[in-house]
């Protein structure tokens, strides 16, 4: 068998069916193959201009243009889902990277070139103003995300920013008012929900399958500030930094999706390393101003009673964001160090004990990436999903969020658990 007819082996029926229109064009198989598939999925889709913002019409889908501000861990998460989304979604525009923004020339252009963007800029603002870009991403660090997202707002621009949405509760309110007040689409990057095992959750609770919750814990521990070694950073600044509001911000919104409102909060913020170095490989220390880890108690306004704790320091723990929710009938369990897989308890008389759920195409939309159960979803694939729910909401189809309402209700949250553990006592919402 050659090469050819390895790789473009379809069934017998499928052949049959276009062996004639194969046949007519002087291409490798697989290429008319391809192109065939090509002409099929956009047959019917018309031509013509587009009013988006940084939007250009090309055959069957308009183009949107992409800004990102940012190219570190999360700018090339969010780079990678706009590049591959396309490929396994249908959505209603073809995001083009347009344009890179970093805080020197030589990040935006090396950060550029790694990425696929067309071109870069040290000056986040000639970013937002480009009339070639029609949605904003903000993976910049925390203290930059207002200033960039309300400038985006005031131009008409799609927002699509990282948690937490800002440093405070009252800088988030403003930027949700003003995305609000002009009608612009917004998203925050809590792509952890995007997980299809977290939407079965939510669809096994909100059903009454296991019956009224009454408690609820969560955790979100990682081991990346572990060492006293590890430097201060944007993680550390007293506006906006520490665990609570770093990791702590993603469970906080996890249980809120699964459970509810949060009513009442208190909590206790420690500081493990007194001191840290003030830059990678220095001698210099300066004093830790922000927690280290954060436990707080919770009450919802369902009624059910929790906590959560947030930690950056746990020794061994790599991505520790876990849940277990308890109701009167049944209850479930999830770590995202298993991601893939849910733990449903229903209390059957003779088989009691957790049964193992394992993601698959049941389970939307796995079966946008793989039609086989057990071949299990990655991290950057939560973010292509979120991106593919992004460029929906910007067609103006309904926002799945969270949008920035949202984000904002969870840092007030962030902020009522610091409050707490300054006054030792329980803070209403």
């Amino acid at each position: 068998m050659s090469s050819n007819s390895r790789i473009c082996a379809f069934p017998s029926s499928v052949w049959g069916q276009t062996a004639t229109v194969l046949a007519q064009a002087k291409l490798p198989i697989c290429q008319r193959w391809t192109e065939l598939r090509l002409s099929n999925l956009y047959q019917g889709s018309k031509l013509g201009k587009t009013n988006e913002p940084g939007g250009v019409q090309t055959l069957g889908k308009p183009q949107i243009g992409i800004g990102l501000v940012g190219s570190g861990f999360m700018g090339r998460c969010h780079a990678n889902a706009f590049r591959a989304v396309s490929g396994l979604f249908d959505i209603p525009f073809e995001p083009k990277l347009r344009i890179l923004a970093d805080a020197t020339d030589d990040l935006a252009r090396d950060g550029a070139q790694a990425l696929g963007f067309e071109r870069f800029t040290a000056d986040w603002q000639e970013l937002v103003n480009d009339p070639e870009v029609g949605i904003v991403a903000i993976t910049a660090p925390n203290v930059l995300h207002a200033p960039i997202a309300l400038t985006a707002i005031a131009a008409g621009k799609t927002v699509y920013c990282e948690k937490p949405l800002s440093t405070t509760a009252a800088l988030a309110l403003e930027m949700t008012e003003a995305a609000e007040a002009t009608g612009v689409t917004t998203m925050v990057g809590f792509n952890f929900l995007r997980n299809p095992m977290i939407r079965l959750a939510r669809e096994i609770i909100t059903s009454g399958e296991i019956g009224e919750i009454t408690g609820v814990r969560g955790r979100h521990a990682e081991n990346y500030m572990a060492s006293p070694e590890a430097p201060h950073s944007f993680r550390t600044d007293p506006t906006g930094g520490g665990a609570l509001a770093d990791i702590g911000s993603h469970i906080t919104s996890m249980l809120r999706y699964l459970v509810g409102p949060i009513a009442e909060v208190q909590a206790d913020c420690r500081t493990i390393f007194p001191t840290r170095p003030v830059a990678p490989g220095s001698t210099e220390r300066a004093p830790v101003k922000v927690d280290d880890m954060t436990h707080a108690l919770l009450r919802f306004e369902n009624g059910a009673g929790g906590s959560i704790e947030a930690n950056w320091a746990a020794t061994a723990r790599t991505m520790d964001l876990s849940w277990e929710i308890t109701g009167t009938l049944g209850a479930l369990a999830f770590s995202q160090e298993a991601m893939n897989e849910l733990r449903l308890w229903s209390g059957m008389p003779g088989r009691n004990g957790f049964t193992r759920v394992e993601a698959g195409p049941a389970h939307p939309p796995y079966d946008a990436f793989c039609p086989a159960p057990g071949h299990h979803l990655g991290f950057n694939d939560l973010k292509v999903i979120e991106v593919a729910e992004l460029l929906t909401a910007h067609a103006g189809v309904r926002n799945p969020g969270p949008d920035f309402r949202e984000a904002y209700e969870v840092q007030r949250c962030i902020e009522a658990m610091q409050e707490s553990a300054r006054s030792g006592s329980w803070v209403a919402l």
